[in-house]
């Protein structure tokens, strides 16, 4: 079973993760944002990636450390589940409709984190999360998972549709750069040799 855990405890957060790939969608997330719970529960879920996490944040300050915290973690937690990442796919995309909302997320699992995201949101706020934080969540997992991450807003007037259609993507093209390739289930799938 490709899985990891990871403790991360700072001055602003205290932070446990343990991720398992080959899973089903099982999800246990309490970060303290119910909103944020409700994303990552998304992630799991469509990523068919098994998830725990437990955050005590500074809620008393903001959103924002458990929010970007998490996303560091489970970035760290993602590359130790991955391993050398031989025999794994390695790229993934998805088109996701919720909806007024369509999103495109495309990702390669290449070691060297870069995010482009093109998602506009109509309002600050869904109910008191800031949507700001939801570009703060994928470019943590993306620079600590390694993840080139393309996320792209095509239609979508509804905050909270845009927020988890864009979760649900990434979940999706996740799913399929984490699996097993069948035609290379040996290879680290890089020229390079290595990723």
């Amino acid at each position: 079973m490709r899985t990891a855990t990871i403790t991360r405890k700072t001055n602003e957060t205290a932070i446990e993760i343990t991720v398992t790939l080959d899973g089903t969608g099982r999800h246990d997330n309490q970060t303290g944002v119910g909103f944020f719970d409700h994303m990552l529960d998304q992630l799991a879920r469509h990523a068919l990636i098994d998830l725990t996490i437990r955050c005590d944040g500074d809620l008393h300050i903001d959103d924002h450390h458990s929010v970007e915290d998490v996303g560091i973690a489970l970035g760290q937690a993602l590359t130790q589940a991955l391993g050398d990442k031989r025999g794994i796919r390695r790229y993934g995309s998805f088109h996701l409709a919720m909806d007024d909302a369509l999103i495109r997320a495309a990702l390669d699992l290449s070691g060297r984190p870069y995010l482009v995201w093109d998602v506009e949101f109509p309002t600050q706020k869904i109910g008191s999360f800031d949507t700001e934080l939801v570009r703060e969540f994928f470019q943590a997992l993306s620079t600590h998972g390694g993840l080139t991450l393309h996320v792209t807003k095509l239609a979508g007037i509804n905050s909270h549709h845009i927020a988890e259609a864009a979760f649900k993507a990434v979940a999706r093209a996740l799913r399929e750069a984490v699996e097993p390739d069948p035609r290379q289930s040996d290879a680290i799938p890089s020229t390079k040799g290595t990723l």
